[in-house]
């Protein structure tokens, strides 16, 4: 491990050799020819397919029909009391029984009495499956998402990437992602699969067209 360690330092070394000490680099053009995804589908249609592939639960809607989807995820669900961020718009609830708490910063056990969590993201991908969540507009804080054991998730259309390169661009470093590629599950303990280690056991999607 050590030798691997010094090798790797020692070629950062050698290709910083002719810049003055104490100053950075200029800016370097890095090449990125490969691929920013692979043609596999349609990309809505194959993140509908990966996320299946995964054991989430996936619906396809028009917009004029989200109120209703979430009505009927959270009723099949037999939710009552659902988190939300205090930022989702109240047209996804509209049809719905379940009463929508807004998080106003709820305390941990206030989130685990919940039935589940509404949130949107900040983008998708289609190849991997995977929701990503950055803290932005309907998606709260990290925790809103991590203690409920159900997870309902809206996402756009225009959200939707092919490959992870589309979608770094649409990311900030600097805010909190979380990346999200079906329920949350291990099986780092004896190769036995253990769901809701690490988040709900529980994940449906709204993919809105």
């Amino acid at each position: 491990m050590s030798g691997s360690r010094e090798r790797v330092l020692a070629r950062v070394r050698a290709a910083l050799a002719d810049v003055p000490a104490g100053e950075a680099p200029e800016d370097v053009a890095v090449p990125r020819d490969y691929a920013p995804a692979h043609d596999q589908g349609e990309t809505t249609a194959l993140f509908a397919e990966r996320l299946e592939d995964y054991k989430a639960l996936v619906h396809r809607t028009p917009p004029e029909g989200l109120a209703a989807t979430v009505a009927r995820a959270l009723a099949r669900r037999g939710a009552g009391r659902v988190a939300a961020a205090e930022d989702a718009p109240e047209d996804w609830f509209a049809q719905a029984e379940a009463e929508v708490v807004r998080d106003g910063g709820l305390d941990v056990a206030g989130l685990d009495r919940m039935d589940g969590v509404v949130t949107g993201c900040a983008v998708a991908v289609a190849e991997t499956g995977t929701i990503v969540l950055d803290g932005g507009r309907a998606q709260g804080r990290r925790a809103l998402t991590l203690i409920p054991d159900y997870h309902l998730c809206v996402v756009r259309g225009d959200q939707i990437v092919a490959g992870v390169p589309q979608a770094l661009p649409r990311l900030s470093p600097a805010r909190p992602l979380t990346w999200i590629s079906g329920p949350s599950a291990t099986s780092d303990i004896e190769l036995d699969r253990v769901e809701g280690v690490h988040g709900p056991r529980t994940l449906e999607v709204v993919i809105v067209e």
